[in-house]
C-alpha cells in the first residue's frame, strides 16, 4: 500500500492537526486519552494531570509515575511549579487523613522515544486508523483513536483565555 499526502481545503474549519494527551497504565495496559481543543500548552497539561489524578484516585492509587519526553509543555516552569505545589498539597492533606495522588515525573533523555512504553502504541494507533482515500474530520479522527485504544471520548481539554484566569 502506498500512502499519498492529502491536501486540506483552505475553507475547511477542522484543525490541521489534533493534539492528544495519553497515559499508558503499566499494570493494566489501559490507555487514558484526552484530546485538546487548540494547542498543548502548560495549562492544558496541568488540566490533564488533574484529570489523571482523579482517574488514579478512583482506582485507589496513591502515586502516579509519569515517563515524559522533553516537550515544552511537559518541562515548562508552569508545569514544574504545578507538580511541586500539587505534591506538597497531597502530602499536607495526608497529615489530616485525606488521600490524594502524588505525581513522580521521570523525564527521558532528549531524543529517546524508544524508552517510553507509550510510543509504540502511538505508532500502531496511527497506522491502524489511517484512511488512505480521504482526510478524516477531527471528530472522525478522535472517534477512531478512542475506539482503537478502547477509550471513551471525554470532553476536550480547553485552553483558557488569559482574560478568564
Amino acid at each position: 500500500m502506498r500512502l499519498q499526502e492529502l491536501k486540506k481545503e483552505k475553507t475547511d474549519p477542522d484543525p490541521k492537526a489534533l493534539a492528544c494527551y495519553g497515559m499508558l497504565s503499566a499494570n493494566t495496559g489501559r490507555m487514558y486519552l484526552r484530546f485538546v481543543e487548540g494547542r498543548p500548552v502548560s495549562q492544558v497539561t496541568t488540566d490533564f494531570l488533574e484529570w489523571l489524578c482523579e482517574q488514579a484516585q478512583a482506582q485507589s492509587k496513591r502515586v502516579l509515575v509519569l515517563i515524559w519526553d522533553n516537550a515544552s509543555w511537559h518541562v515548562s516552569k508552569q508545569v514544574k511549579t504545578w507538580l511541586r505545589e500539587h505534591n506538597q498539597t497531597v502530602l499536607q492533606e495526608a497529615q489530616t487523613g485525606k488521600t490524594g495522588v502524588r505525581i513522580i515525573p521521570c523525564w527521558l533523555p532528549i531524543k529517546s522515544p524508544w524508552l517510553n512504553r507509550i510510543e509504540p502504541k502511538w505508532v500502531h494507533g496511527k497506522r491502524a486508523i489511517v484512511e488512505p482515500a480521504r482526510l478524516l474530520t477531527a471528530s472522525e479522527l478522535r472517534q477512531r483513536v478512542s475506539d482503537y485504544f478502547g477509550c471513551e471520548q471525554v470532553e476536550l481539554l480547553q485552553q483558557k483565555s488569559r482574560h478568564s484566569v
